[in-house]
Formats: C-alpha cells, structure tokens, sequence
C-alpha cells in the first residue's frame, strides 16, 4: 500500500470519542465551545483522520458531543438504552424529542441495549453507558466531578473508566438543575 505525505499506509486512523454527561448545563455555549477544542486535540494527538462520536443522545451532554457530527466530527454511533419510541418518552418536550430524531438521521450505526435482567429503565442507561465506553478510546466527560447519583451515571461512567484504563478528558460543568427524567442518571 502506498505511504501518504506523512508516511502513513493501510486504512484511515480512527479514534472513537464516547460521551458521558450532565442532562442540565448551566453554560451551554461555554460547554460546547470547550467540546469542540476537545474534539480537535484528540484528534489531532491521535493523529486521527476520522473522529467516530459515542453517543446515547441523552439531553445535555450526549447531545453537545453529538452536535459536533458532521462539521467537526466524522461518524456518529448512537447507543441507545431503549427502543428508540420508548426512550423519546424520557425527554421533556416536543422540540427535544424533534432534535434526538435530528441527531439519530445523522447516525451511521444505531445500537439498543436494553436493560439487564432487572429489567429496569436504570438498568439500560448503565447498559448503554458500559456499551460506549467499551467501544471509546477516548471518554468525554461533561461532568460536575460531584459522586454518583444513581446507577449508569457519569460519575460512575468515568470511575468505571479509570479503572478501566480507558483515556478521560472531563469538561467542568455546572448544572443548571438536579432532575433527571423516568429514573435516568445524570
């Protein structure tokens, strides 16, 4: 296989982002703004040529992240706790049920989850969240760095992640308010 300029050869370098975070965010444009130079510097210390996006396409974080596909990301996988019906329940308006389904067209793989043997809503966000951090190299975490505050939420993620070994960059966020939808973490 022929080299290119930078002596590359062989297939396209990859790095694949997963996303963990906050549903409420204080400061969305500061957030986003830091996401997108985040975004950049993985991708440029990775050497990357494709950045692949993880997303459960939760409101707040996962969407932030998401966003970014196609302008400043290349691919966007979407790892979804629950059939995708069922899981549009979980937002809390009209216009955010229009923009998960926005974010889904943009999908170039789509995963469900489902929950474990519980069989309950927490137990498929934990399930989602596992799913993408198993498939990152890299574990955006929009996050507060206050404990967790139910099962599958980014305190979790990213403890479960450290000790993985997976690679954490986490963005300090506030949050705008302490709720969370039908049982889901934050």
């Amino acid at each position: 296989t022929p080299a290119d300029e930078e002596g590359r050869t062989g297939a396209p370098c990859v790095i694949r982002i997963g996303v963990t975070g906050h549903r409420t965010l204080a400061d969305v444009d500061q957030v986003r703004t830091c996401v997108v130079t985040a975004v950049s510097d993985a991708r440029d210390d990775a050497d990357a040529d494709i950045v692949e996006i993880w997303s459960s396409l939760a409101e707040g974080a996962d969407r932030i992240v998401a966003d970014l596909v196609p302008t400043r990301a290349d691919r966007l996988v979407v790892v979804l706790p629950l059939d995708p019906d069922d899981y549009r329940t979980d937002f809390a308006s009209q216009a955010s049920r229009v923009e998960f389904d926005r974010l889904v067209a943009l999908a170039t793989e789509i995963r469900v989850t489902g929950p474990d043997a519980s069989r309950t809503r927490e137990s498929a966000y934990e399930r989602a969240g596992l799913e993408v951090l198993a498939n990152c190299d890299l574990l955006l975490a929009l996050w507060d760095g206050d404990g967790a505050r139910g099962r599958g939420g980014t305190a979790e993620i990213v403890e479960r992640a450290r000790r993985d070994g997976v690679a954490v960059k986490v963005i300090d966020v506030e949050r705008a308010s302490d709720t969370a939808p039908n049982g889901a973490a934050s």
